[in-house]
């Protein structure tokens, strides 16, 4: 496992946050090499550097629908907690897209694909996601290629 670049990078991390007593960040840490430890066993071998960021892509997605779900039960300080391990994770993800990139990239897709309407939302919506991996939430790409598809009304 020592030869994956974010796994190595996490467990520096980890080590450094142990020292520092940061409990939190320590907690996060673990989970995520743990995460990639299960993923490595299921996948028995190294994992590749897009596997691993599929994998804290996937925690991020996880965090962000736990703190919808303490905001939504009125748990603001659970919610607190889950936005610091959420900033934890991004730290790992290369910098995030911004709205205004997404737009530019969801209106060419459109236009290589030739898609008219919501329902060629599934033409649209691999190549987006491949072409992002891990740079933009899945949930935000597909908010924006929707609107793109219903010809911009939201």
């Amino acid at each position: 496992m020592a030869g994956n670049k974010i796994t190595t990078k996490l467990q520096d991390d980890l080590k450094t946050a142990m020292k520092e007593k940061d409990k939190l960040r320590v907690s996060t840490m673990r989970m995520l090499i743990s995460e990639m430890k299960n993923a490595q066993l299921a996948e028995r071998g190294e994992l590749s550097e897009e596997k691993e960021l599929s994998i804290i892509t996937s925690y991020a997605k996880k965090r962000r629908e736990s703190i919808k779900g303490y905001e939504q039960g009125g748990r603001d300080d659970l919610a607190a907690n889950e936005r610091i391990e959420l900033e934890i994770v991004m730290a790992y993800l290369p910098e995030q897209m911004g709205e205004d990139e997404i737009r530019a990239e969801v209106e060419k897709i459109i236009a290589e694909t030739g898609a008219s309407g919501p329902q060629d939302m599934g033409k649209v919506m691999g190549p987006l996601m491949a072409r992002f991996k891990g740079r933009a939430d899945g949930g935000v790409v597909k908010t924006i290629a929707m609107e793109a598809l219903r010809g911009g009304k939201g």
